[in-house]
């Protein structure tokens, strides 16, 4: 049976603002600098083929993913060009790699020994670490790393070699510093190994793309994450103004009571009311994705008000607080993020009430919440 459309909890995309933020951000680039899409995670929940597919008849033609379902979901939906995996992926599935012409991305020698004992020769890049610890060959022994890629280039089918920048958002003298030593170390390697003339060098993100015009030797593609989906990668910055966000998050009223001093709201009776008051449900809770920690301190929009969140947020549901909002019935529109009658509540701000980061607000959304496109 297909998917209904069930009006209880919903995402709009707004395609058109994907390539506004897209053609925005390559406006601020110099040079033949080219991008890789990042659609990891579903597109960070804004949705994988569909943000691709925009992209594509945008001329991007080359596209990242975390992990090797993926990358098989962006092919068996007609994403051409080069997709990178930009995670690990067992050496059992070599052949399938090759099936669909993937880029693997090898995370250290050990890997690259699993990959060659498979018997297949694929296409692959080296991750470099440069500092943030995290997967790599280690740049603090440059003459390691250099070794190590001479050693598989000709095994391998070798396109390049990338490295990841963890405080590029950051503009602080020790993290612009710090980023200053990462993007050393890469370019050093890189030019150790031009006469391998692999094509893909990257070591630029959303934030290091757009905030580091000093370092075009870094530059030759840069892998464009949270700001293609207008949002900041750190809460600090600021964006172009063209770019917004290009997701919205929708449900609706589908109860409305009234509530008497003293009674108290939801699990845990967190919330006893001090006043009688006027209490909406929501029919969105946290297996859809909204952060429970926002439970009696965050607020949604209505009829182009701020309505305070009221009790726990529950599974399923969650209750607000609508004494100060007239005229409030069933069926009526709640935005959860998103623009309401001039008001605006964006993930950035969720994620700041929430004490955590954009990202993991729109990567939370979940399965269960439709999608809408606008824009197709």
């Amino acid at each position: 049976m297909n998917k209904l459309f069930l009006k209880r909890s919903w995402v709009e995309v707004d395609l058109e603002q994907i390539s506004v933020n897209y053609e925005t951000y390559l406006s601020e680039q110099h040079g033949n600098t080219k991008i890789i899409a990042v659609v990891k995670a579903d597109a960070y929940g804004h949705g994988a083929v569909p943000i691709a597919k925009k992209l594509a008849s945008l001329g991007v033609d080359f596209f990242a993913v975390s992990n090797l379902n993926e990358a098989i979901e962006l092919r068996e939906n007609g994403i051409c060009g080069e997709i990178l995996i930009l995670g690990y992926t067992s050496g059992e599935f070599a052949s399938v790699i090759n099936k669909y012409n993937l880029i693997q991305t090898l995370v250290s020698e050990e890997h690259a020994d699993e990959m060659l004992n498979s018997g297949s020769k694929l296409r692959c890049q080296f991750a470099i670490d440069t500092g943030m610890n995290r997967i790599g060959l280690n740049a603090n022994d440059l003459e390691y790393c250099e070794r190590t890629v001479r050693k598989y280039a000709d095994v391998f089918e070798l396109s390049g070699i990338f490295t990841h920048l963890c405080i590029a958002d950051q503009l602080d003298y020790c993290s612009v510093k710090f980023t200053d030593g990462q993007i050393e170390k890469f370019v050093d390697l890189a030019q150790r190994l031009q006469d391998l003339h692999m094509p893909y060098i990257h070591s630029m993100n959303s934030a290091g793309g757009y905030y580091r015009e000093d370092a075009p030797d870094a530059k030759n593609y840069i892998r464009l994450g949270i700001m293609l989906y207008g949002l900041k990668p750190d809460s600090k910055n600021e964006l172009p103004q063209k770019m917004r966000g290009a997701l919205s998050w929708k449900s609706v009223v589908s109860m409305v009571k009234n509530v008497k001093s003293g009674e108290s709201i939801g699990y845990g009776r967190s919330y006893i009311a001090s006043s009688d008051i006027k209490v909406a449900t929501i029919p969105t809770g946290y297996a859809d994705g909204y952060p429970r920690a926002l439970s009696n301190k965050g607020y949604v929009l209505l009829n182009g008000k701020r309505a305070n969140i009221v009790g726990k947020v529950c599974m399923d549901q969650m209750m607000i607080d609508v004494t100060d909002i007239s005229d409030v019935s069933v069926g009526d529109t709640v935005v959860l993020i998103g623009e309401d009658n001039g008001e605006t509540l964006s993930a950035d701000e969720l994620a700041a009430m929430s004490g955590t980061i954009g990202y993991e607000i729109v990567c939370g959304i979940s399965k269960r919440v439709n999608r809408i496109y606008k824009g197709e």
